[in-house]
Formats: C-alpha cells, structure tokens, sequence
C-alpha cells in the first residue's frame, strides 16, 4: 500500500528495548475534502529513511497494515492496528540537495549553459 501526502511531523528515533527501535512520522493527506493526518511507525533499519526529508516535504510512503490482537491480565481482549512504513519516496530535487549540497538550480544552469555553447541546429 502506498499513499502521497506533505510530510507534517518528524519524530525522534526513540529505543524501546535493546533489540527494539521506533520511529513515529505523521503525513497529511490532502486528496479529500478533509485533510487526514495519517501516523506512520518506521522500525529499526528503517528509522533513518526519512532522514533525508523535512517537514512540509511531499512524500510517497509505502507501507504495511499490522494488526496485532492483546490479552489484559484481566483477560480482556483488545486489537491495535498500525501502519509500519517500509519505503519513502520524495522530490528529487529536495533529496539531492540534501544529499550533495548542491540545488536542482545548479544543475539547471549547468545544462543551459552547455546548451548554448553547442552548435547543433535544433
């Protein structure tokens, strides 16, 4: 599953446990009348692919629906449901100057300035 929004807050990575850590990111989703502001956990290797994004970036998250159901000592029964992402995908542009230092502009104006200098007639 996937779905496309502007990323909205960008939690710490938190260790729960010594094998165990956690990462909490929120998007907002903008595609209905009412914008939903959707939680995502990101898990151990995984904390760090949002590091490359900031808030108010547009990304693509891809993730899984978990569903997992718990006993109280009590005996009673509830379900949880979370969404773990597993892939983030963004604007290029915004994660190559992130990346290099270097702005999409930079790269533009190298392309045009070597457009100019070439002699072909189209």
């Amino acid at each position: 599953m996937d779905i496309t929004g502007i990323l909205k807050v960008k939690g710490q990575t938190q260790q729960v446990s010594e094998k165990f850590k956690k990462r909490e990111i929120v998007v907002t989703d903008n595609s209905s009348q009412y914008p939903q502001h959707i939680s995502f956990q990101l898990t151990q290797d995984k904390c760090s692919i949002i590091d490359n994004y900031n808030v108010g970036d547009e990304i693509k998250v891809h993730f899984n629906l978990r569903g997992r159901e718990w006993t109280s000592p009590q005996g009673e029964t509830k379900y949880f449901n979370s969404l773990e992402a597993w892939r983030i995908e963004g604007n290029a542009s915004a994660v190559a100057s992130n990346n290099s230092g270097a702005g999409m502009n930079d790269v533009a104006a190298t392309f045009t300035a070597a457009s100019q200098e070439d002699d072909l007639p189209f």
